[in-house]
């Protein structure tokens, strides 16, 4: 039922690509953490590297578990789940890094999302994944759901931010520093944006 794969090429790319929805999975080391699985959204907002790399836009919210667990240890799975068409399940477990705003790789990746206003929804960093692990499964539990459209409240709610209310937003959230088990997060202040 389940493939392992070599690279993130063909009909896997297509399948990842097409999707509206994915899910990443995180956790500290220590072994009482807390386990992150965080939803990803926003068409434009992922994108295939090359046949070993993926990229998302880490945008604003209320906490910063990810980027928090990348830092101290790179553990991270990504997982796509078809919700119409044939059943399948592909999971890309790898190493992961944030690539914040004032990091000089920055401009050149932002680039490789060219379909999303970026800008409107308080960009933090950029996540880049190397695989070491590509997998598909069958799916077959998973319900045929529809895709209707995007939701327009993110952007609504950060389009009206700058870096000066970005950073006065983080700083009151208590999740977005540290983590909930009191791991470096997001830095703060923002970075400034080098686009």
């Amino acid at each position: 039922m389940g493939k392992t794969y070599e690279r993130i090429n063909g009909r896997l790319r297509a399948f990842i690509e097409a999707q509206p929805l994915f899910f990443t999975a995180t956790a500290p080391l220590a072994a009482d953490g807390t386990v992150n699985l965080s939803p990803k959204g926003l068409k434009g907002s992922f994108a295939v590297l090359d046949e070993l790399t993926v990229a998302y836009l880490d945008f604003a919210g209320s906490n910063a578990e990810t980027i928090a667990h990348l830092r101290e240890n790179g553990r991270i799975t990504l997982m796509w789940c078809a919700f119409q068409g044939p059943p399948t399940i592909v999971r890309v477990h790898g190493r992961g890094e944030p690539v914040f705003r004032d990091d000089p790789r920055f401009p050149e990746l932002l680039a490789r999302f060219p379909d999303i206003d970026h800008g409107t929804h308080g960009l933090r960093a950029i996540i880049v994944v190397t695989a070491e692990l590509v997998r598909d499964t069958c799916g077959y539990a998973v319900p045929f759901m529809s895709y209707d459209s995007e939701r327009d409240l993110h952007a609504k709610r950060f389009a009206r931010e700058d870096d000066e209310s970005l950073n006065t937003y983080f700083t009151k959230k208590e999740h977005v520093a540290t983590s909930l088990d009191g791991l470096p997060g997001l830095p703060l202040p923002l970075p400034p944006s080098t686009v």
